[in-house]
């Protein structure tokens, strides 16, 4: 059974609206994912969303390292941003196999706005994790990255090298498959990821259309 895992945590941008405008994309476009799990420490409640409190109080993007924690799914697992937008067929993304986006602006290096692997097979980036948290949030945990915040996904990246894992980059793998939001066209997808300071709420045309639709 295919799972796709996103994260609301309280306090910022998102609210239950994203999660549910996500959801709504994914049945519509990708319904190989028969579990949408949202994990969150709010009291969400979302059709056809399974939610799933967070057991830390890791802040900000440091709460999506609880996606890996073991037992919440079996078979193919995909944590997904909330701003990822699906405009077109999507159903690849629950293909087997570890495999993540590639970092738009740090080649060679994964992105965790959509990363793929199975059950459990990813443990061990929570264990380690929560095992000394505040040692991995700490910038220069990883070694120098040039350019990057320091994230969840350059923990990620790090962790994964460590142990002689590199997964398989959507953008080789599907070549046609992801698309990055530009406001200076209207047609994009099938599925579209926003970079920087653009976001589905802000977008326009077809892609704000597919968003709200």
């Amino acid at each position: 059974m295919a799972t796709l895992i996103t994260v609301l945590k309280g306090g910022g941008r998102y609210d239950a609206t994203w999660v549910e405008r996500l959801a709504r994309g994914i049945r519509r476009h990708a319904p190989t994912f028969e579990r949408i799990l949202c994990l969150t420490d709010l009291p969400l409640a979302v059709e056809g969303v399974e939610r799933v409190p967070l057991l830390h109080d890791w802040p900000v993007w440091w709460a999506k390292m609880e996606a890996f924690r073991p037992g919440l799914s079996e078979g193919p697992t995909l944590l997904c941003d909330l701003d990822t937008v699906l405009t077109g067929p999507a159903d690849a993304l629950a293909t087997p196999g570890l495999a993540a986006m590639e970092d738009y602006l740090h080649k060679g290096r994964l992105s965790s706005a959509l990363l793929r692997w199975s059950g459990d097979d990813l443990a061990s980036l929570y264990d380690t994790f929560a095992a000394e948290p505040e040692r991995w949030m700490a910038p220069g945990s990883c070694g120098p990255v040039p350019n990057a915040v320091h994230g969840d996904q350059v923990v990620i990246d790090h962790l994964l090298r460590r142990s002689g894992r590199r997964p398989e980059f959507i953008q080789r793998l599907h070549p046609d498959l992801l698309d990055f939001y530009d406001p200076r066209r209207d047609a994009h997808g099938p599925i579209v990821i926003f970079i920087g300071d653009s976001k589905p709420d802000t977008a326009t045309g077809s892609v704000h259309a597919a968003w709200t639709g």
